[in-house]
């Protein structure tokens, strides 16, 4: 892990990355208030705000009941009236019961009444460790057909840091996707003290360079990107990784520069493959760039199925390292 001795830099771990966000928001701004289910005191299902209701108190660290809808209604009705809140989903997979708030109330408000909304829903999700359908879902897809949300999804923890920070400032609702897999398994440097952006703006990372195949994708899917381009160098293969840690509003620059660089492109999600957001990014790059492909825009997804509990059938579902190089090597020999 590299150091680094500027002050204010420290290593973190992606929870933390978030827990040090949420902490430093609310020191600098005491309108931000955190809601969601056993947040104070217990400190929210994955001890996020533990200790938190001991330093700001239970007025800015409310425990809210079971129920979903309630909790995102009251939310943005006090963001109109110049609180932030963010709100804690204990699983992402739980916002079912809150959709109609979130897609019908929030997201219009400002097209309805051009006043602000500025509200973060925190969402734990994704899969990996057999925890099952009801809370291993990836369903960024659903809210990226919503205008009037911005949606992030990030891979590394200095963007964990810096795009929650920068979501709590931001006057549009924004839905902060957090990849229980990279909680305690993903450490980075982190500048606590740089400037935080006023707005979400979403522009693509080149993450790897390479000139014979664009790959894109985001959270945790990022990383066995990251491996696969590392296997397929050996092979005498370079690969371009592109992580998307903004989904919504999305940049194009940054993507169709590489895929006209490298005349293929690959997107990579953990989301089930109908109606993911592969299908909207294959679309953009076939609109855009079809004149520099040499191969057809290929998706590596998870089947259309729910996840299962067994951890061995969950595994063989998400993409790996192995499914991400055979693609590959497919779209080259195309």
């Amino acid at each position: 892990m590299p150091t680094d001795t500027r002050e204010g830099v420290t290593e973190l771990s992606y929870i933390d990355a978030i827990h040090h966000a949420l902490g430093d928001a609310m020191r600098a701004d005491d309108s931000v208030v955190l809601m969601g289910q056993d947040i104070a005191g217990h400190g929210g299902a994955f001890k996020i705000t533990k200790g938190f209701s001991d330093e700001f108190g239970r007025d800015r660290v409310r425990n809210t009941p079971i129920a979903e809808s309630g909790t995102i209604g009251i939310a943005t009705g006090a963001a109109l009236l110049g609180v932030r809140p963010v709100i804690e989903m204990q699983f992402a997979d739980f916002i079912t019961c809150g959709f109609n708030q979130t897609v019908n109330v929030a997201a219009k408000m400002f097209f309805r009444t051009e006043r602000p909304v500025p509200l973060v829903i925190r969402f734990p999700g994704g899969g990996g460790m057999g925890a099952g359908a009801f809370h291993s879902q990836n369903i960024e897809a659903w809210f990226l057909h919503v205008p009037g949300l911005k949606v992030v999804a990030p891979a590394f923890v200095d963007d964990a840091y810096r795009l929650l920070r920068s979501a709590i400032e931001d006057p549009n609702p924004v839905l902060f996707f957090e990849h229980k897999f990279l909680y305690r398994r993903q450490k980075g440097l982190v500048d606590r003290s740089a400037p935080v952006p006023s707005r979400i703006d979403g522009r693509g990372v080149v993450r790897r360079d390479g000139t014979d195949l664009t790959i894109l994708s985001y959270g945790w899917m990022t990383h066995r990107t990251l491996e696969a381009a590392e296997a397929l160098a050996a092979l005498g293969i370079s690969a371009e990784v592109i992580d998307l840690p903004v989904l919504a509003p999305l940049g194009m620059d940054e993507i169709l520069e590489s895929v006209r660089k490298t005349s293929r492109a690959m997107v990579v999600h953990e989301a089930t493959i109908t109606g993911g957001f592969g299908g909207e990014l294959s679309a953009r790059i076939a609109e855009a760039a079809m004149d520099a492909l040499d191969a057809p825009i290929r998706r590596v997804c998870y089947p259309d199925s729910p996840p299962p509990f067994h951890k061995g059938l969950e595994a063989v579902r998400i993409p790996d390292p192995d499914r991400i190089v055979a693609t590959a090597r497919e779209m080259l020999a195309w």
